[in-house]
């Protein structure tokens, strides 16, 4: 049966999931909106980089006809941006995206202090998996005990309620 009561994380098999153990996850909701803020953040930022790139092609001479850069996920860039963002704000922002930050939530490595750079591509291409089969991976979030979602479980990650005090 799916609950949707609050829980904290249990973790008991090493000593950094015995560090974390007890810390509030956070809510479905909270991270659903701060996704979708990011998701909104990459197509601003995106799009300026795509006009860009297609002007200095053409600049250069790299493209004879006409160049229309889409974002519309049928094209392998506009992937990569979305990847690039992702990865690259939650390593340096520490677990913490633009949108995760917003919602006081940020991610928190099962395994390290803190979050790798290869950490942060994983769960960024993770995002990938969560979609697949109509976004069920998203949805694994109400049967995991952990509240841990597809791309949380590839990269070995738990998304916590941030504490200012405490720095994990």
């Amino acid at each position: 049966m799916i609950s949707l009561k609050k829980r904290n994380y249990n973790g008991t098999e090493t000593h950094r999931m015995q560090e974390l153990d007890g810390l509030p996850l956070a809510t479905f909701i909270s991270r659903a909106v701060a996704f979708i803020v990011d998701f909104l953040i990459t197509i601003v930022v995106s799009v300026p980089i795509l006009i860009l790139g297609a002007k200095l092609l053409e600049l250069f001479g790299l493209v004879k006809d006409d160049l229309r850069l889409v974002f519309d996920f049928r094209h392998w860039y506009s992937y990569i941006l979305i990847v690039a963002y992702f990865s690259l704000s939650i390593y340096y922002g520490n677990g913490k995206t633009l949108g995760k930050r917003l919602m006081g939530i940020r991610v928190v490595s099962l395994v390290h202090e803190k979050i790798g750079f290869w950490h942060a591509v994983e769960r960024a291409l993770g995002y990938g998996a969560s979609f697949l089969e109509f976004g069920f991976g998203f949805l694994q979030y109400f049967i995991d005990a952990n509240r841990r979602t597809v791309h949380d479980r590839i990269a070995e990650t738990i998304v916590i309620q941030d504490r200012k005090s405490k720095d994990l």
